[in-house]
């Protein structure tokens, strides 16, 4: 969190304060979507108390659950996209869905804490062979819940069928180019029309049954080869049934700088750093909330402080020999753990090459336009 947002947060306290524990609703943003929960069970109003005092303390053993949570229902993928990991044959981890017994005991033990549960990581969720059942379970808790995909089984009658009949709250349709030489340049492997057309049907489908969930949501990273689109993209976004969109900057993973230079767009306000003589420019004002309130869970059940822990390189446990989620967030390893990436972050690379820790902002997208109106 920034000097400037840590300010806002407080000057807004009292009232979050008031809106959270009298009223039980809290309306905010989350990589710019917005979020309107209202009737919070009393454990979750306490918890984002917990959570907010926490954050002026550090604490290595947090006073609360997290509040958020990124769950990682497989590690494996359709496409082979430039810079990540899992496209490049690099997350060093064996392809994995999450079983769906481990999926409900973690849903089931943290679910009542949590604000939002983003059920995706370092490969493509739809491809889990129980995406219906994980998406049952996950609608059990009443927390907010976020899926990205690539788009490319997004016809496929199951998958439609689980996300109508169990909708997450959003549904992110990553397309980072309107034709398919475009977008092919960065998603390899994609085709713009699969995407689109299992857009048409799932809208198609959610307005039989009368309801508006999930919030179809195009997101696109702006780089070098496809900035030149942008003028053209509110429009298609529209005429191909989106309910929003999201222009995103392009993170660095843990991996070398340089590999992302070729793919900077040239306007300053689509990259995600500043940059002085070729070299990125160094903040000193970040501090990192991820470690104590938004940890990752693997889909082999294995517990990080974020998902940039792409290896798991600096695990805090795991789900897999039968530790509780608790046992693990509240351990010596975890707190040891928090406490390097507090005080020492440049000693771990997912944290030196962080891609929230040099930007001018705490999010990752720039622009935000709902297409409902």
């Amino acid at each position: 969190m920034r000097t400037k947002e840590r300010w806002d947060y407080l000057r807004r306290s009292l009232k979050l304060g008031s809106d959270i524990l009298i009223r039980g609703r809290l309306d905010f943003a989350f990589d710019l979507m917005p979020f309107n929960v209202a009737h919070m069970s009393l454990a979750r109003r306490l918890n984002l108390i917990r959570s907010a005092a926490n954050l002026a303390y550090r604490r290595l053993q947090p006073w609360s659950w997290p509040t958020h949570m990124q769950i990682e229902l497989a590690n494996y993928c359709n496409l082979k996209c430039r810079v990540c990991p899992t496209g490049l044959g690099k997350l060093n981890r064996p392809p994995k869905a999450m079983d769906t017994a481990l999926f409900e005991r973690l849903i089931n033990e943290v679910g009542p804490y949590l604000m939002t549960a983003s059920l995706w990581g370092w490969g493509e969720p739809l491809l889990h062979p129980q995406l219906c059942d994980i998406l049952r379970i996950a609608q059990k808790q009443g927390m907010a819940t976020l899926i990205s995909t690539n788009g490319q089984n997004l016809s496929d009658e199951n998958v439609l069928k689980a996300l109508v009949d169990y909708p997450p709250t959003y549904l992110i349709v990553a397309l980072d180019g309107i034709t398919d030489e475009t977008n092919s340049l960065f998603r390899v492997g994609a085709k713009v029309d699969k995407a689109l057309s299992g857009v048409h049907r799932l809208v198609r489908m959610r307005a039989q049954k009368g309801s508006k969930l999930p919030i179809v949501h195009l997101r696109y990273i702006v780089m070098k080869h496809n900035e030149h689109e942008l003028p053209y993209l509110p429009k298609f976004a529209a005429e191909n049934e989106f309910d929003i969109m999201t222009i995103r900057t392009l993170s660095i993973i843990d991996a070398p700088e340089e590999t992302h230079h070729n793919l900077l767009p040239s306007s300053e306000r689509y990259q995600a750093y500043g940059y002085e003589n070729n070299k990125r420019v160094s903040r000193t004002d970040f501090m990192c909330e991820m470690a104590f309130t938004f940890p990752t869970v693997f889909a082999d059940g294995t517990v990080v402080a974020c998902d940039q822990d792409c290896r798991a390189q600096q695990p805090y446990g795991s789900l897999a020999d039968g530790s509780s989620f608790a046992d693990i967030w509240w351990s010596r390893r975890a707190s040891e753990i928090r406490k390097t990436i507090r005080d020492n972050p440049s000693k771990f690379s997912f944290c030196k090459n962080c891609p929230f820790r040099d930007r001018p902002i705490s999010t990752c997208s720039v622009e935000f336009l709902d297409l409902r109106k």
